[in-house]
C-alpha cells in the first residue's frame, strides 16, 4: 500500500511525525508538507512562482519532503509529478486543533486531503480536536485503525473524510461516530492594534462558538468525547435554488 502524508503546520509539527510513526509500517509511506506553518490556507495553488522540493536531512523528519507552498500544491505535486506511482491513499494531519462545522472550508489540513480526492485518491484528515495538544498519540491510534481498516476492506465509492479526535488518552475515547458538520456562530471582529512603527495592523478574529451543535454533529460528538469521522463532498451547487434563479432570472 502507498500512503501519501501532508498537513497544514508545517513538515517539523509534532502531530505530522505522530501520523507517520502510526502508519509508517502499513506501506510504502511519503511525507511531502509545506516548509512552514500554512494554517487557514484552504485550498489554496500556487500559480505566481516556482515550487521547491526539498528532502530534510536530519534529525526526527529526516526522509520528509518540503515545499514552499500550501497543502495542496504539497499534494499536487507529489501526485501529479514527484511520485513514480500514485499513493492508494492520502492521508492528512494530525492537526494541531480542531476542524470542525465551517473550519472545512478554511481549513488547509482539510484541503491537502481534498485534493487528493479530485485527484482520484481516498483521502482523509486528521485533527486533534485542541490546541493544547496532549494526546497526538491517540489521534494517531484513531489513524492507524482507518488505514487498517481501508487496507482490508477498501470503500466501495470516493471516499473524502474528516476525521476529529478529542484530545484523550486512549482509554478514555467513547468510540467514533459518523456525523455531519455542524455550524460556528460568525466570526470574532478582527482585532486592530498598533504596530512598533505606527501604523495600524488587524489581526484576524477568532472562530465564532458552535452554533449548530446539536446531537448528530461533528461539534456533539467530539464533546462527548466520540471520533468524529464525517464524509465530505465536493459539489457546492445549491440544488434546491436551480429553479427559483431560473425563475429571478425571467
Amino acid at each position: 500500500m502507498r500512503i501519501l502524508i501532508s498537513n497544514d503546520d508545517g513538515y517539523f509539527a509534532p502531530g505530522l511525525l505522530a501520523l507517520y510513526e502510526a502508519v509508517r509500517e502499513l506501506g510504502e509511506v511519503t511525507v511531502v508538507a509545506p516548509e512552514r506553518n500554512r494554517s487557514g490556507a484552504s485550498n489554496s495553488l500556487t500559480l505566481d512562482r516556482p515550487l521547491h522540493l526539498k528532502e530534510v536531512q536530519e534529525g526526527p523528519t529526516k526522509g520528509f519532503f518540503y515545499v514552499n507552498g500550501t497543502p495542496t500544491d504539497c499534494v499536487h505535486l507529489a501526485v501529479t509529478g514527484m511520485l513514480e506511482h500514485e499513493p492508494d491513499m492520502v492521508l492528512a494531519g494530525i492537526n494541531w486543533g480542531p476542524n470542525m462545522g465551517d473550519d472545512t472550508i478554511y481549513s488547509g489540513t482539510v484541503a491537502a486531503a481534498m485534493e487528493g480526492y479530485l485527484l482520484g485518491v481516498p483521502a482523509i484528515a486528521f485533527s486533534l480536536a485542541s490546541f493544547e495538544g496532549r494526546h497526538f498519540d491517540t489521534a494517531a491510534r484513531v489513524a492507524r485503525r482507518l488505514v487498517e481498516r481501508f487496507r482490508l476492506q477498501p470503500f466501495g465509492a470516493p471516499l473524502l473524510l474528516n476525521v476529529n479526535v478529542p484530545d484523550v488518552p486512549w482509554d478514555v475515547l467513547a468510540g467514533e461516530r459518523v456525523t455531519r458538520l455542524g455550524r460556528r456562530h460568525k466570526a470574532e471582529p478582527v482585532v486592530k492594534q498598533i504596530s512598533p512603527r505606527g501604523e495600524t495592523v488587524y489581526w484576524v478574529g477568532a472562530a465564532g462558538a458552535a452554533a449548530d451543535a446539536g446531537e448528530g454533529t461533528d461539534f456533539h460528538a467530539v464533546e462527548h468525547g466520540w471520533v468524529s469521522i464525517t464524509p465530505l463532498q465536493i459539489d457546492l451547487t445549491h440544488v434546491g435554488q436551480i429553479e427559483a434563479v431560473r425563475q429571478w432570472l425571467e
